[in-house]
């Protein structure tokens, strides 16, 4: 069922589309919400017991600060990269939906760390080492195949290989990073001017090199308590590398020491 401009009207009791500020679609046996993409002022919105397998339309509503979703057909944890805009989002009930899982930790950290504003997530509330291990652990979530976003990108052919830009690679990081965090875009002045690559070989470490570059340019904005998480999280990471280190270690000198005997 397609929710109507008449339906919103009426259960919001609004003259127009942009004084609806609440509404509650509880249980409509929903499945297309495209009428969204006209209420931009949206701020606390109800579509829990539906249908819903899309969250596109949903991607222009800036004011949203809780949205609730459970028991919906939402078929991959890859719909929440139409929600990385909505930097007002506070509270998300996404439970017992297909993208879910039957791993609930992963599920948890996936989502916070794509959408690491939250401050309650299935009606419980995330404590800030939450975020932090996010960074780390939690899996990252891709823009949806088919999406608009992707066929703009490919204007309607193959994706082929093309060479990097440094320089817009680096704006390309940073910013993104930025419009998760709800930070001002920065343009192409800011950025210092870099030589093209000239072989491939030497793309995965120029990668890299301008994703180290994005991360260092954006602790330029963090304030104390950002800083923290992400000192949180470096630390965290690194005692994982330092553990894998002494297991490699460890692996090498026992089998050095059975040759040895043999």
């Amino acid at each position: 069922m397609k929710l109507t401009r008449k339906q919103v009207l009426a259960k919001a009791k609004a003259s127009d589309l942009e004084s609806v500020k609440k509404l509650n679609c509880w249980g409509c046996n929903l499945t297309d919400i495209s009428i969204f993409s006209q209420i931009a002022n949206i701020e606390v919105l109800t579509l829990s017991v539906n249908s819903i397998s899309s969250l596109s339309p949903l991607a222009g509503c800036l004011s949203l600060c809780e949205l609730y979703l459970r028991r919906n057909n939402i078929p991959s944890l890859s719909e929440l990269s139409h929600l990385r805009p909505l930097t007002r989002l506070r509270v998300l009930w996404l439970a017992e939906n297909p993208c879910c899982g039957a791993d609930s930790n992963q599920y948890r950290l996936t989502v916070l760390r794509c959408l690491p504003r939250l401050q309650k997530l299935d009606n419980q509330v995330v404590a800030e080492d939450e975020i932090a291990l996010a960074l780390v652990e939690g899996e990252e979530v891709t823009t949806p195949p088919g999406s608009l976003q992707n066929q703009l990108s490919t204007n309607g052919h193959p994706e082929a290989e093309t060479e990097i830009d440094p320089l817009n690679y680096n704006m390309e990081e940073t910013n993104k990073i930025r419009e998760e965090l709800g930070m001002k875009l920065l343009s192409r002045d800011k950025f210092p001017s870099l030589s093209s690559p000239s072989t491939r070989g030497n793309k995965l470490t120029l990668k890299r090199t301008h994703t180290l570059d994005a991360v260092l340019l954006l602790m330029q904005d963090l304030d104390e308590e950002e800083l923290r998480i992400v000192q949180t999280a470096t630390e965290n990471r690194l005692q994982t590398y330092m553990l894998d280190s002494e297991t490699l270690t460890d692996s090498r000198q026992t089998q050095k020491s059975a040759e040895i005997q043999l």
